[in-house]
This record gives C-alpha cells, sequence and structure tokens, in this order.
C-alpha cells in the first residue's frame, strides 16, 4: 500500500547517517495520519537544474562522485535505491547535494524487480534493463550505479540516454537499444569520461562497475 512504501522509505532512509542523504528526524506510525519529519532542503531538485544544456564536465563529474559516494554508503548497509533520477537528487540552501525518496529502496537480497501485481517499478529513462523485470537477473546495487551513469549521460549530453515518447517505448529503448555515445552529442567531452558513463550503461550487470566506490 502507500502507508507501506511510506513507512519503508522512512525506515529505510532512517537507517543511514551520511551526509549526503537526507535525514530523517522522525517517525510516526501510529498517529492517526502517519508521518516522517524530513531534513530540509529548499534548494529543489536536479531535474529543476536540467534544461537541455550541458552542465560542464568537471561540474558534472563532482556531483556524481558525490551521489556515488552516498549510494556506496546505502549499499553498504545493504540497502538499493532502485529510483535514482534527477528528482531525487536535492540540495540544501547552501547548495548540498542530497539523495532522497528511498521509497522503492529495498534489502539487496530481495531480488523482485516487479510489485505483487507484476506493475514495473521505477523511472524508465534511469532504469535497468534487469528492473523492468524481464529474466531473472538481481537486482542489486548495480542498478544504482546504471542510474548514475544515466544520470550523468544527461548531465553531459543535455538528454537522458532513453527517452521515448511514451513510458512503453523508453522502456522497449532500455532493453533493446545501446545510448548514443556521449561524445556524439557532445564532442569535446573527454575520452575517459564517456568510458565511465557507458560502463555504467551496460545493459549485462557484469560488465558495470562492481561497487557504486
Amino acid at each position: 500500500s502507500e502507508l507501506d512504501r511510506f513507512l519503508g522509505e522512512a525506515t529505510a532512509a532512517a537507517q543511514m547517517d551520511h551526509p549526503n542523504i537526507i535525514s530523517v528526524f522522525e517517525i510516526e506510525k501510529d498517529a492517526e495520519a502517519p508521518f516522517v519529519v524530513l531534513e530540509f532542503a529548499s534548494g529543489g531538485a536536479l531535474n529543476d537544474r536540467i534544461d537541455g544544456t550541458p552542465f560542464a564536465a568537471e561540474k558534472a563529474a563532482q556531483l556524481i562522485l558525490t551521489l556515488a559516494e552516498a549510494i556506496h554508503a546505502a549499499h553498504e548497509k545493504g540497502i538499493v535505491h532502485r529510483d535514482l533520477k534527477p528528482g531525487n537528487v536535492v540540495f540544501t540552501g547552501n547548495d548540498e547535494v542530497k539523495i532522497t525518496d528511498f521509497g522503492l529502496a529495498k534489502r539487496s537480497n530481495d531480488d523482485s524487480g516487479m510489485t505483487k501485481t507484476g506493475r514495473v517499478v521505477g523511472t524508465p529513462s534511469y532504469m535497468p534493463p534487469e528492473q523492468i523485470g524481464i529474466g531473472n537477473e538481481t537486482i542489486g546495487p548495480t542498478a544504482d550505479i546504471y542510474a548514475l551513469g544515466a544520470i550523468l549521460y544527461e548531465l553531459l549530453t543535455g538528454r537522458p540516454p532513453f527517452r521515448g515518447e511514451s513510458s512503453m517505448e523508453t522502456l522497449m529503448q532500455v532493453l533493446e537499444q545501446q545510448p548514443v555515445a556521449p561524445r556524439m552529442l557532445a564532442p569535446q567531452l573527454d575520452h575517459d569520461l564517456e568510458t565511465i558513463v557507458l560502463k555504467c550503461l551496460e545493459k549485462d550487470i557484469h560488465r558495470r562497475y562492481e561497487s557504486a566506490e
């Protein structure tokens, strides 16, 4: 239920004490209207700062470095986010970056990619193929590594690696197509940075980085 997801997010986030993960100050489960008190991020979300114009490569790389360190801390506690995207990357008033919305987070030993009704969960442009629920691949830390690569791709090129005219079209692109090489869209991009992006976006989980670290 929505309430279960709400409390699941709060409980998962509360287990993590990291400067780049939104803090949970209080969870009230038994109130008439259960609630969570979260750290306030007044600087808005990353998707508010994305307008189709590529970021400077160094700025983009530094941001993803910070996010990778934070998500590695979550993985160390056995938590996989599963819905990393620009809308779940937020900024404090003094521009510190934080990961929020652990609503789809789960223990990394729980490998179901779908809800009990069979509905795909996640956000298509930032979701790895295994999360679409085809095949028996485990949804583990490498799913978040894929998402970090998808965010970095968008920061560097101005567009996500896959974006169809509908969610289903995007999902099919994720399953069947290779992303356009970033340097085709941003020719000045450093070759090594392109290599990092494409390794994160490998469809085979064993060809991605083994850890966010």
